[in-house]
């Protein structure tokens, strides 16, 4: 084994680590000890409702210590394959909505809707729950919100300005699952791919105040530069509903369960016990990811004493081609594209912590000084790839992705940079 062949297996096992530490399971249980649910009044019901990613692991476990619920149902994306004993298991699509999704949202309002005072409904709320359960407003399609989804992911927007927009054309975003609920009260575990965990943009915050207002996501669209193209379905909404006054939110109880931050820490233990010097360099990896890309190069350009440099966060690319990739399997490329000469061996990581980056089959890449050489040894252009936004293919010529299951988790992404001794 070469010393980057080691490096390349001890940077998959920091990532491995990561995951690890986001277990729904281990997150739903530290929840349910930390703030346990009252339980529902004399004749009401339990309801447990889990939306997101991490949905089927985040009921198992809340099925465990609520075998008795009256109501159990998940929502979770196509590509999660686990299975679910004693509930009702319900798929949909990610990272654009479907008709599936659709009709999730639906059952998701039918079953809130016939709620009373006396219930005590779980909500377990992950990743990705903001486009599994599309539920438009009237008037407004569900292919026009897909479009909208998919002008926002290519603006280059940060979680934060899409969740904003996301709420408010939805009827379950933004609180929406706490009116359609009401009477009853609600009780939340949150696994948080929001970095800085605020739990309004964690899967569009169905269960706390919005983000902003209509005018707002009026104002986000403007600056963006897609409000001309955003179907006018939802331009006539949105103008509509910042004439109207704020609708008011129930109450709900809150609890962040799991978070990046957690699965930074753990790979920082994991290097320690495997005999490296780690150092967080961020929590807060956001923005283009182009910047992000010169931040790493930055570290590696003093050669830093630590010889593992890690990173969490969440970048944003710009589409500006129309090739295949993710943000994490973007940043990989132009960290190896920048990457300076060094006098040792050196292996950068960039991983979504759900085993997906992008509409890909990749969750990231794992790339090294002999990348380059590889892809172009491989007959590709690396720039013009690059230029494509086509990163999934530059790196599979070089045999650099980072390929694993989908994960049942999502606490946003991690990066790792190692540099040997």
């Amino acid at each position: 084994m070469t010393q980057t062949d080691a490096l390349c297996t001890q940077a998959r096992q920091l990532y491995d680590a990561a995951v690890s530490a986001a277990d729904p399971a281990k997150a739903v249980r530290r929840g349910l000890a930390q703030s346990p649910p009252p339980d529902p009044e004399k004749g009401g019901r339990t309801i447990l409702i889990a939306i997101g990613k991490a949905a089927p692991a985040m009921l198992a476990e809340a099925l465990s210590a609520m075998p008795d619920a009256d109501v159990a149902l998940a929502v979770t994306h196509h590509e999660n394959t686990a299975t679910l004993k004693g509930a009702e298991l319900l798929h949909a699509g990610h990272p654009v909505p479907d008709e599936a999704g659709a009709r999730a949202a639906q059952r998701v309002i039918e079953i809130l809707s016939e709620t009373t005072d006396k219930d005590r409904v779980i909500a377990l709320i992950s990743g990705g729950g903001s486009a599994l359960l599309p539920a438009p407003p009237p008037g407004v399609s569900l292919t026009d919100k897909a479009r909208l989804n998919d002008l926002l992911l290519s603006a280059g927007l940060d979680i934060v300005q899409m969740n904003l927009v996301r709420q408010q054309v939805s009827q379950l975003k933004g609180g929406g699952f706490l009116r359609h609920a009401a009477p009853a009260r609600v009780h939340a575990y949150l696994l948080s791919d929001v970095i800085g965990d605020d739990l309004r943009a964690i899967a569009s915050g169905p269960t706390v105040s919005p983000i902003g207002t209509a005018a707002d996501a009026i104002t986000t669209l403007k600056d963006a530069g897609i409000w001309d193209t955003t179907p006018a379905s939802i331009r006539t909404h949105l103008e509509q509903a910042a004439q109207q006054p704020r609708p008011e939110v129930p109450d709900a109880t809150n609890t962040l369960v799991g978070s990046n931050r957690l699965s930074i820490d753990a790979m920082a233990d994991e290097a320690r016990r495997i005999g490296l010097t780690p150092r967080i360099v961020s929590d807060a990896l956001t923005g283009d990811v182009t910047d992000a890309a010169q931040l790493v190069l930055s570290e590696m350009a003093v050669q830093p004493e630590p010889t593992a440099l890690l990173f969490g966060g969440e970048t944003t690319v710009r589409l500006t081609g129309s090739g295949r990739g993710g943000r994490n399997q973007e940043l990989a490329l132009r960290v190896a594209v920048g990457a300076p000469d060094l006098d040792t061996s050196w292996v950068f990581l960039s991983g979504g912590t759900d085993g997906r980056d992008g509409p890909t089959d990749a969750a990231g890449g794992v790339v090294d000084a002999g990348t380059l050489p590889r892809i172009r040894a491989a007959g590709q252009d690396v720039a013009a790839l690059l230029a494509n936004n086509d990163s999934y293919a530059a790196l599979a010529a070089g045999g650099d992705l980072l390929r694993t299951e989908a994960t049942g988790t999502n606490v946003a992404d991690v990066q790792v940079l190692l540099i040997a001794p």
